[in-house]
């Protein structure tokens, strides 16, 4: 072997010492540095002009790459990155997805029986008698196009973590025409041109394509490498796993389960101001003998709604609360990403998406 030239054998211990901390460029979770560099799916996270759109950037990329930062460059009062999506461009579309959701139930569409308002939410004791769900006029609502594909869904799953989901063709169809349905509504239409404008996606057959990826595509969320397991499941259905609830973020599953016996009710812990709906109800309830100590959920939203707003917050801020308004109101979204897997280009699932309700 040739022997190492001195310069290069005084380099080898920073090198070395570099490599082994991740920083002979910058930390490898950061963006520090990174800005503008291109797509290497061997780098834990990223930092290139795509990584908004694949929902895969470092925690700190908008600290590092957003206009207005060292790292960042612009050009003729230009930003370089006319991709970003600030909280005040959240705002408006949300409230615009808000004042377009038509399907929305009216006030006397439905009648809440709240009962008991607990600030106490590990007790685990029933304190409401009487179902949440008074009355829904579930004939007006349910026959809708999207509320009716929506429900289709729900009997595709299991609900016990480390249970492997296998989708029949059936299945797989229902998928695809429950977003033929929502993509028919102006919430969604709403979203579309709003992330389009951003330069999010370039037709709607690829946002879509994207939204059917992230929702319904399987992961592992249990011990071994079955999938069994997809943010749609989590978020809107529910999972039991080491023998807790989670997820299950939807009104119209927690009225179907509860007419069945296999929701009840405890209380509530937080009641959103709104006086129509949506409205957004912090519950604690049993689900198949199973505890779940805190279940934000919309109340009266139509199933295009809270997909189109989970779908924005996860696209605009993946991992992060995401700051929105509807009706005049402020209302926070937390997302989380699925890490342990991806899809295209290092794209990342969704883990959960919620309204963070206190």
């Amino acid at each position: 072997m040739a022997k190492m030239k001195s310069w290069a054998f005084l380099l080898l211990p920073v090198v070395i010492s570099n490599l082994a901390s991740g920083s002979l460029y910058g930390p490898v979770d950061s963006c520090k540095g990174r800005c503008d560099e291109k797509y290497n799916q061997e780098d834990v996270c990223h930092c290139d002009d795509n990584c908004e759109q694949n929902q895969n950037c470092c925690e700190d990329y908008h600290v590092h790459c957003r206009t207005g930062t060292t790292d960042h460059k612009e050009k003729e009062g230009f930003s370089y990155r006319d991709n970003t999506i600030t909280d005040e461009e959240l705002q408006e579309a949300s409230e615009k997805i808000y004042h377009s959701d038509h399907n929305r139930a009216e006030e006397s569409d439905i009648v809440l029986n709240k009962q008991y308002f607990t600030s106490k939410t590990n007790r685990q004791e029933d304190n409401s008698p009487n179902q949440l769900f008074s009355y829904v006029n579930h004939e007006k609502l349910f026959s809708k196009p999207t509320y009716a594909s929506f429900i289709k869904l729900l009997d595709n799953y299991n609900a016990h973590v480390g249970t492997e989901e296998k989708f029949t063709k059936e299945q797989m169809k229902e998928q695809d025409i429950f977003l033929q349905e929502i993509m028919k509504t102006e919430v969604m239409k709403e979203l579309y041109t709003f992330l389009h404008s951003k330069n999010r996606y370039d037709t709607e057959a690829e946002f879509v394509d994207d939204l059917k990826k992230m929702w319904f595509g399987l992961y592992s969320r249990g011990k071994d490498e079955d999938d069994d397991s997809s943010g749609f499941e989590h978020v809107f259905l529910g999972e039991i796993k080491k023998k807790k609830v989670s997820g299950f973020h939807n009104w119209i599953r927690f009225y179907l389960l509860e007419k069945q016996g296999i929701v009840n009710y405890f209380s509530h812990s937080y009641d959103g101001p709104w006086t129509s709906y949506p409205d957004v109800l912090g519950m604690q309830f049993d689900f198949d003998g199973f505890y779940k100590q805190v279940g934000s959920a919309f109340i009266g939203s139509s199933p295009e709604f809270e997909f189109g707003l989970y779908s924005l917050c996860f696209i605009a801020r993946p991992g992060k609360v995401c700051h929105l308004k509807i009706g005049g109101h402020n209302l926070d979204i937390q997302t989380y990403t699925w890490d342990k897997s991806t899809y295209v280009n290092g794209k990342k699932y969704i883990a959960t998406a919620y309204v963070a309700s206190s």
